[in-house]
């Protein structure tokens, strides 16, 4: 396993969340050697800690891991015990958040960490990060081995261990692979869900309406199943961190969220995975806004979330957030020279006088430039930034 862009202090209990082979329990073991380590996925301490979660924790010892404790909520009340009684240090692996970062927050407030952990970020694998991809320029070596590397990066996503494989057909092999076990047995292990089609036709509708509006109700018309068990899918996909949304920007508090929402999937190898055709400009913006919401996920983009705006005149604006009070526009567009289309809306995104705004278009050309006061910038200078 390459080095992560994470860091967790050894002196607090956590709970790191993130999807499956994103390399949680790498990670773990590898910077926590002396852990005792366990995980749910075993049987034997499946049962065992279902029985007894009490004895469990404490044959950890005064330092342990704990891996998918998604499978038995539980056993934070008895980590809570341990870390209260006899200030045990436990860091927990998650690969659903579904109920789980609620019963961890209310049970364990102020005793441990949250962190996440997605799939890497493009061109973690070859080293840290060498610039600040909204402050900083690639340099110009490093836009066009980005731009290389785009094709790949974009088609097989950033799974670690697709990243690790020569050949696009053990790439292929492997998250066919992932397709038929993590993300969906496994889903619908966890979340008691019992129609594999239905569920399948969910994540082939999702790859459909990429970067569209997600109504639940027409969702669940064109994946043919119930509206409940749309929303039931829906979010178990969420929670197993495959997908995540983007609620509707609005200026005022009171207008923050609006009732339609955009989902995108949380590594371009998931769509890889279920072998449905994706024309390369909705590929792009996955891609795009998958690797803001790593960084943002990791710190380094540090906003609480991210948003999608469309203005009443039907005007959209791909990804918008908040930061250092300052409002970031962006766009994802596949064109190697943009022109007026393209950039219209990020110009037409206004807001009061006292909000600074930033305006932002991601493009497949090489250089930096500004064009009516919005700053483009190349695809690849997402690779190896942060």
């Amino acid at each position: 396993m390459f080095t992560r862009w994470l860091n967790i202090s050894s002196d607090l209990s956590g709970l790191l969340v993130g999807p499956r082979r994103s390399g949680k329990t790498t990670f773990l073991k590898q910077n926590f050697p002396d852990f005792k380590y366990t995980s749910l996925d075993d049987l034997d301490y499946l049962d065992w800690a279902s029985t007894d979660p009490k004895g469990f924790v404490q044959e950890l010892g005064q330092s342990g891991i704990i891996d998918e404790i998604q499978r038995v909520p539980r056993l934070t009340i008895a980590v809570k015990h341990a870390i209260d009684s006899y200030n045990a240090l436990i860091l927990m692996t998650g690969s659903s958040s579904l109920g789980l970062l609620d019963t961890s927050t209310e049970t364990l407030a102020g005793r441990i960490n949250i962190h996440s952990l997605p799939t890497a970020c493009w061109g973690e694998d070859l080293g840290p990060p060498t610039h600040a991809i909204f402050k900083d320029k690639a340099s110009y070596l490093q836009i066009k081995e980005g731009n290389r590397q785009l094709y790949k990066a974009m088609t097989f996503g950033q799974f670690p261990e697709v990243l690790t494989c020569g050949s696009e057909e053990e790439k292929q092999e492997i998250l066919t692979r992932y397709k038929n076990t993590y993300f969906s047995r496994d889903i619908m292990q966890l979340s008691n869900i019992e129609n594999m089609e239905g569920l399948l036709a969910i994540f082939h509708n999702l790859v459909h309406s990429l970067g569209s509006h997600l109504e639940v109700s027409n969702f669940a018309r064109e994946a043919g199943v119930s509206h409940s068990t749309a929303k039931k899918y829906l979010n178990a996909l969420a929670g197993a961190e495959l997908t995540f949304r983007l609620q509707g920007y609005q200026f005022g508090p009171a207008k923050r969220f609006l009732k339609a929402t955009k989902t995108y999937f949380a590594d371009n190898g998931i769509i890889q995975s279920l072998n449905v055709p994706v024309s390369q400009g909705p590929l792009l913006e996955n891609f795009v806004i998958a690797e803001l919401e790593k960084r943002r996920k990791l710190g380094y983009i540090p906003t609480d979330r991210f948003y999608y705006y469309k203005s009443a005149a039907g005007h959209e604006v791909d990804l918008v957030f908040e930061l250092e009070n300052t409002l970031y526009a962006i766009e994802v567009k596949h064109t190697k020279r943009p022109g007026n289309k393209e950039l219209k809306n990020l110009k037409k995104f206004e807001t009061t006088k006292d909000v600074k705004i930033k305006r932002f278009l991601f493009y497949l050309g090489e250089d930096y430039t500004t064009i009516d006061n919005v700053q483009l910038i190349p695809v690849a200078a997402l690779f190896r930034g942060k």
